[in-house]
């Protein structure tokens, strides 16, 4: 069995329970070397391979999923954040799926989560922000021309942009021109959870400058929106006169 396992935002404790148990009993490890948190690797057995899939290709993942599976062994596929936030994962059970190999998935907590975490910040407070965008910048991947930041940007929602800080120059122009203003509150959260994360609080129009000033240039996410305004805007939810299933308003 190949288990994809979400290593979480960084710090090595915030794997999941499932996730780290799995990694206890992997006889094969291949792990994102370049943005996995290399602590994790202290939950494997002594005697478990490691792979580095920063420096192979897919069809040599592929190849060591196949001779473990081979083999008998259990393979742990260690993805950063949550798998299913751009993991390319996608191409790899594809290739599993063609040799008949069976594979499963362990959720993480996505960078975004821990991004939020840290500026202490909630994405959807009410009548502020109910939808949250997760999208990346076109860069040497493209994305669907319906899907630029531009286009996103005219919804004023929350959104969070990954892996495009090192266009950030672009993303800014990107969102003016979609539709915020460049006085919309923005941050830039670098290494979320990890222990040397830094965050910049700016504005849409000063975010490049705050990369710059910060020498941010990869491993940061770029949030924007309304949401992260002090407001005093309250849910229903814990009104005392908002009736629900399970209490009875006082108003009522």
């Amino acid at each position: 069995m190949i288990n994809f396992v979400g290593a979480g935002p960084g710090a090595a404790d915030l794997i999941t329970v499932r996730g780290m148990n799995l990694l206890k009993k992997a006889d094969v490890i291949i792990y994102a070397g370049s943005l996995v948190n290399k602590e994790l690797l202290n939950y494997a057995k002594m005697n478990c391979k490691v792979y580095n899939s920063a420096e192979m290709t897919l069809e040599e993942i592929i190849n060591v999923m196949k001779e473990s599976e081979e083999c008998g062994l259990n393979t742990v596929r260690l993805q950063t954040g949550d798998p299913s936030v751009y993991g390319a994962i996608h191409e790899q059970m594809r290739e599993l799926d063609k040799l008949n190999i069976k594979y499963d998935l362990c959720p993480g907590v996505s960078s975004m989560f821990g991004a939020a975490s840290a500026l202490k910040a909630e994405f959807t407070p009410p009548e502020v922000s109910q939808s949250v965008i997760i999208t990346r910048a076109a860069g040497r991947t493209p994305v669907p021309s319906s899907e630029s930041i531009k286009s996103f940007a005219a919804h004023n929602a929350t959104m969070v942009i990954f892996l495009s800080v090192g266009i950030i120059e672009k993303v800014r122009n990107e969102l003016i021109e979609g539709g915020y203003k460049t006085t919309t509150p923005a941050a830039i959260v670098y290494k979320a959870t990890w222990p040397d994360e830094k965050i910049m609080i700016t504005t849409v129009g000063e975010l490049v400058e705050s990369a710059k000033k910060n020498k941010i240039e990869k491993t940061a996410l770029i949030i924007v929106g309304d949401f992260l305004k002090n407001t005093e805007n309250k849910s229903k939810l814990y009104d005392r006169n908002f009736t629900h299933e399970y209490r009875k308003g006082e108003s009522d």
